[in-house]
């Protein structure tokens, strides 16, 4: 093997030699023809269950049920984006109480996201939708506020944490205040550090708006539960799955897709990138317009 065909080395791992490679390249067909393999199982026991039949996939041609689905997926956005811009405002209040140099503060921001990150998301929408009363919307709303934005408040806190103590320190020592060291030196570098998690947390948080059929909120899930268990259409479950699934997962992947693009632009933005700085001329070096000169006898 020639050096201009050769591998690139890493530190990271040995560079695999050519019986290795076709060991790899086995492995990988091996494994595309049993993921092949399980697919086509797969299918073949949905045909052979009906579940491809023309009764169980009519329902979808009719406006009314497309209404409905429509619907649903307005709703579960709506619980989606409202619980999301609470969850995140609520975080960075906690993580600001957990980051707090007072300590009853911090004990109590500590206390309250404890609890929250305990408490399970479902029991704390039931609570508020049967105890206190609220209407569907509102409960789900609350439970989901709470419970992500408990788990958020410890993705800023451990961002803000991850940046490099001589920063705040280099902050300081330049006369900043503490919300100025907060806002301008670590909150811009800790967001790259923290936007996967937060990415992460906003999906989670889109898949628990489902948990709102339990309380009666005509949500996505809700309206394909409607559509399922209708007789008229011999129980179409399985086809409602194949429906409904692929649009969560097609809202998550945009998600992660805009989290990406974020990312991006944040890195091309000026405030991140390095600022050339002009090689020293000669100039004035006093001001008052010209170089010093030496005093007159």
């Amino acid at each position: 093997m020639t050096a201009a065909t050769a591998p690139e080395a890493t530190a990271l791992y040995d560079v695999p030699g050519p019986r290795t490679r076709r060991r790899h390249l086995l492995y990988g067909v091996l494994s595309t023809v049993l993921i092949a393999a399980l697919v086509g199982w797969v299918v073949y026991l949905l045909f052979d269950t009906d579940q491809f039949t023309r009764t169980k996939w009519t329902p979808f041609a009719y406006k009314g049920i497309q209404e409905l689905l429509l619907r649903g997926l307005g709703n579960t956005l709506k619980a989606f984006a409202i619980s999301a811009v609470l969850a995140l405002a609520l975080g960075a209040l906690l993580a600001t109480g957990r980051l707090s140099e007072h300590r009853p503060v911090r004990w109590a921001a500590t206390l309250v996201v404890e609890f929250f990150r305990a408490m399970p998301v479902l029991v704390m929408i039931f609570f508020v939708f049967v105890a206190l009363k609220v209407q569907p919307l509102p409960a789900l709303v609350a439970g989901l506020t709470l419970y992500n934005g408990s788990v958020l408040a410890e993705v800023f806190r451990s961002g803000i944490n991850s940046v490099e103590r001589g920063q705040r320190e280099a902050a300081y020592a330049l006369g900043m205040r503490k919300t100025q060291v907060m806002s301008y030196v670590l909150v811009p570098q800790a967001v790259r550090a923290m936007l996967p998690a937060i990415i992460s947390q906003l999906v989670v948080a889109l898949k628990d708006t489902s948990l709102g059929y339990l309380i009666t909120y005509e949500e996505f899930l809700h309206a394909g539960k409607l559509i399922a268990s209708n007789l008229d259409y011999d129980l179409p479950f399985i086809p409602v799955v194949m429906v409904i699934s692929p649009i969560y997962i097609g809202m998550c992947m945009l998600l992660s897709w805009f989290a990406h693009r974020v990312s991006e632009r944040q890195q091309r933005s000026p405030k991140t990138e390095a600022v050339d700085v002009a090689p020293a001329e000669p100039g004035t070096l006093l001001p008052g317009g010209g170089p010093p000169r030496a005093p007159g006898p």
